[in-house]
């Protein structure tokens, strides 16, 4: 059999500001999925909420966790602000991220607490989403 490997990764806007509005979060959803692709991760759950981005992916037992990160921060910000999808402010994320390890009987509660992210933070909810 071979090693599955799930993580738990966030990370937060610069300052803790709410830059991800709608128009950010419908980009970042298709984004980060299609980056992670390209990183050979499979994505199993994404929320957002005004400050701060949840990811719920499998890995390959070996991987190079500085560069999915990079790919799914830097140039997320990078092109969300080049192509107007930050439409007040420009999208920066905080220096850093958070990566924990998933264990398989955890990783359901895992993924309804990331799918789950409005009603984990009402006040910071994305105005426009529609509830899941």
């Amino acid at each position: 059999m071979g090693a599955r490997l799930y993580l738990h990764v966030t990370w937060t806007t610069l300052n803790r500001l709410p830059l991800i509005s709608e128009s950010v979060r419908r980009f970042l959803d298709g984004f980060l999925r299609t980056k992670a692709k390209q990183h050979r991760t499979n994505v199993l759950a994404v929320g957002m909420v005004s400050d701060h981005v949840h990811m719920v992916v499998e890995v390959e037992p070996v991987f190079d966790l500085p560069a999915l990160m990079q790919g799914l921060k830097g140039a997320s910000a990078r092109i969300a602000n080049r192509d107007g999808h930050a439409e007040l402010r420009p999208l920066q994320w905080s220096a850093g991220y958070d990566a924990r390890t998933v264990g398989v009987s955890q990783l359901r509660s895992v993924i309804n607490y990331v799918t789950t992210q409005a009603s984990h933070h009402p006040d910071r909810a994305i105005p426009g989403k529609a509830a899941v």
